[in-house]
């Protein structure tokens, strides 16, 4: 027998994992000489002197609110596990908001722990340490280091992240054998909560997911810092759209989203959310990002996308183009109309204003323009009162914003949608009309015609802060910045 294959049927603990080997890989197996050679002559890479994160601070205030939200209770936020893609490929690991929140930690498999320990609690953060270079993992292993990169060692993490660290093959046991009550962060490692399968219930469970989404309603100064980079950096990719929207007539929508891609990548960790890149009545479907349209000149462009920082925070704007660089004159009526709604619900944004008073008055704006054109019947009070201007409005004025595109979206509704404003938080004011191209109560001139226009907004003491304001929004300074882009 080869040392692999003692590896693959031998695990060192009782919780690790066997080293997986190919089936149809080209090599069989070890030999006991080579598996000793790879044992040794290596460096010693230990990283000495790290500097913690910079949300250190934050998420340590952050445990100490959960802390204080549920005394004498253990409590179990899961990073989350790789998922497969294709055979033996995963997707890009993300993790959860929670834990990331807590933590600034981003590493798969990953757990926070906060035991109780006399009037507050104890915090251990559970990684795997780095690949072992006594049993092979590190090169044998689809997950060692020599496959996949670098881990950080427990004693690294301790110095990055401020929380005692532990190894977290160790943690399904300590959870088994734990007692007294007990909460987790539900859908992100099946193999944690198989553990607490019998300390836990669901509806103690969605309290601690509740708790952690209303956390992030108010941002504080390091996430506002984190939102306005995303932001930057998405008002820069919007710019280099524009500069080859050219190349995108000559190729089709996914030209547009891969450039703004690049940008992601280059200055970020990744998209916030799958961009839409919605050329003439593709602007149409809320939500297209199949991008494989054409863009023709003298149609509309959608484009909503957001850059997600390294701390995983999202912009989310959208800007309505003319692809030529002129909007024509029923273009620029409907534009127009979505500008000004969007102006009113801006206004409505500020300190002890209700949360739906944005969508209030932007949704008024929308419908007195469809009662004008003649689109509906009015008045104007019966057509909301009744809805009807979601035919063409379709979705809500807006949402929270942060480390989800969709953020706090567990949070209750009464502190949510039924909410008030207060300062730090930051949120989206997008309306919208859309006209299907199907649609045979319009015009034919308004048919396939989409328009939408979003901002993210940050609440302040005195008002709000549009974060995203690089971006021109009227329709003669969007016209002036294509132009000036393409010169």
């Amino acid at each position: 027998m080869t040392v692999a294959e003692d590896l693959a049927e031998t695990p060192e603990t009782a919780e690790e994992e066997p080293i997986k080997q190919r089936k149809n890989g080209l090599y069989p197996g070890v030999s006991d000489e080579l598996a000793e050679n790879m044992r040794s002559g290596w460096a010693d890479t230990e990283l000495r002197d790290l500097e913690p994160v910079p949300q250190a601070a934050e998420t340590a205030a952050r445990r100490a609110a959960l802390s204080a939200r549920f005394p004498g209770e253990r409590l179990v936020i899961p990073a989350g596990n790789l998922k497969t893609r294709s055979n033996d490929t995963e997707y890009a690991f993300r993790a959860s908001v929670e834990y990331a929140y807590l933590t600034g930690n981003q590493t798969e498999d990953g757990v926070l722990v906060l035991e109780p320990k006399g009037e507050g609690h104890e915090a251990t953060i559970y990684l795997l340490p780095r690949s072992d270079r006594e049993n092979g993992e590190f090169w044998l292993d689809g997950q060692g280091e020599l496959w996949v990169g670098r881990r950080h060692s427990l004693t690294e993490a301790e110095q990055l992240y401020g929380i005692p660290a532990s190894d977290v093959r160790e943690l399904p046991g300590k959870l088994r054998e734990a007692t007294g009550p007990v909460r987790v962060v539900r859908g992100y490692d099946a193999g944690v909560e198989a553990a607490l399968t019998d300390k836990v219930t669901a509806e103690r469970d969605e309290e601690l997911r509740v708790f952690l989404s209303e956390a992030r309603l108010v941002k504080d100064s390091f996430e506002i810092g984190e939102l306005q980079k995303a932001v930057d950096s998405t008002v820069r990719g919007f710019e280099d759209v524009v500069k080859v929207l050219d190349k995108a007539q000559a190729t089709s929508e996914r030209y547009i989203e891969g450039t703004f891609f690049l940008r992601a990548r280059v200055e970020g960790n990744d998209v916030g959310y799958g961009t839409i890149a919605a050329a003439g009545p593709h602007a149409c479907t809320l939500h297209w990002v199949r991008n494989d349209g054409p863009v023709r000149s003298g149609d509309l462009l959608l484009l909503d996308a957001g850059v997600e920082t390294h701390t995983y925070y999202t912009a989310d704007v959208t800007r309505t183009l003319p692809i030529s660089g002129r909007f024509n004159e029923i273009q620029r009526k409907i534009y127009d109309a979505v500008y000004d709604a969007q102006e009113a619900g801006i206004a409505a944004v500020k300190p002890g204003a209700k949360y739906r008073d944005f969508h209030d008055a932007a949704q008024r704006v929308l419908a007195e323009r469809l009662v004008e054109w003649g689109l509906v019947q009015g008045p104007v009070e019966r057509v909301l009162e009744l809805g009807l201007q979601r035919r063409w409005t379709l979705h809500g004025t807006g949402h929270m914003l942060g480390m989800d595109v969709h953020d706090c979206a567990a949070a209750r509704t009464e502190t949510y949608v039924d909410g008030v404003l207060e300062p730090g938080m930051c949120l989206t004011v997008e309306p919208g009309l859309y006209f299907q191209a199907d649609d045979l109560t319009v015009p034919e001139e308004y048919r396939g015609i989409g328009v939408r226009i979003e901002d993210d907004i940050l609440v302040t003491e005195d008002g709000n802060r549009n974060l995203s304001a690089g971006l021109p929004r009227r329709s003669d300074e969007v016209e002036a910045w294509m132009a000036a882009l393409k010169a």
